[in-house]
């Protein structure tokens, strides 16, 4: 079996906060090329950008109002073709799609785990309510000419995210990956595209597709070979 996975597309509502930064037609070319390619495609957390409404709090709307500004992804995205797994920036859509926070297949005598990766993250877990506006007051900064402010405190998050060794993302899957007795971990969350070897565990991060990026993870589970593609 053949599995694409793409993550953190923080699919907005076409306003300043929004940093999805494809054209949706040309990005249609991109699902079209994963669709032809792949039994199956993860959609793998923050798919949608619900924190960042002009009002903050009503994030059932901000869902619909971000897929009525992407209504042709919105309706693709649906299909059996896409398997979804909501991330800290759309959690509200396991309330509203029934997608679920991890996914476990196993698939070619394989047992893989996705899921997005922000349990790992402290800030976003302790309490929530802090990250959420954190990310809500980064939306209004871009809103307000301020992107500038805003990119410095993505580069500091990002500096954090490439951390590796104890306490980093993918030691937090490798561990993880023992517990669940999973082959292969596949996180979002971070927007650095990574494969890493554990022993007994191989950690995949899938990158992102928001900032103009195109980025993804392929999976050959009947060939046992993860890689990782940073663009077409």
């Amino acid at each position: 079996m053949e599995i694409a996975v793409i993550s953190d597309l923080h699919l907005g509502q076409r306003d300043e906060a929004d940093s999805f930064e494809h054209d949706d037609a040309r990005f249609e070319q991109f699902l079209r090329f994963l669709e032809r390619n792949f039994e199956r495609i993860v959609l793998l957390g923050d798919i949608w950008e619900t924190l960042t409404p002009r009002i903050p709090g009503d994030h059932e709307d901000a869902l619909r109002r971000a897929k009525e500004a992407h209504p042709r992804i919105a309706r693709r995205f649906e299909s059996a073709k896409y398997w979804y797994v909501h991330g800290n920036h759309d959690w509200v859509a396991g309330k509203v799609d029934g997608a679920p926070d991890e996914l476990t297949i196993e698939r070619g005598g394989l047992r893989v785990l996705f899921t997005h990766g922000h349990d790992h993250d402290a800030f976003v877990g302790h309490p929530r309510w802090l990250s959420e506006a954190g990310v809500w007051l980064g939306g209004w900064l871009k809103r307000l000419g301020l992107g500038h402010v805003y990119r410095l405190f993505e580069r500091l998050e990002a500096l954090q995210s490439q951390r590796i060794g104890p306490g980093s993302l993918e030691d937090w899957a490798s561990h993880l990956g023992l517990q669940r007795r999973a082959d292969v971990v596949v996180t979002g969350h971070s927007h650095v595209p990574k494969r890493t070897d554990f022993p007994g565990v191989t950690f995949v991060n899938s990158g992102t597709c928001s900032g103009g990026r195109l980025e993804f993870a392929a999976l050959d589970l009947g060939r046992g070979r993860f890689d990782i593609h940073q663009s077409l």
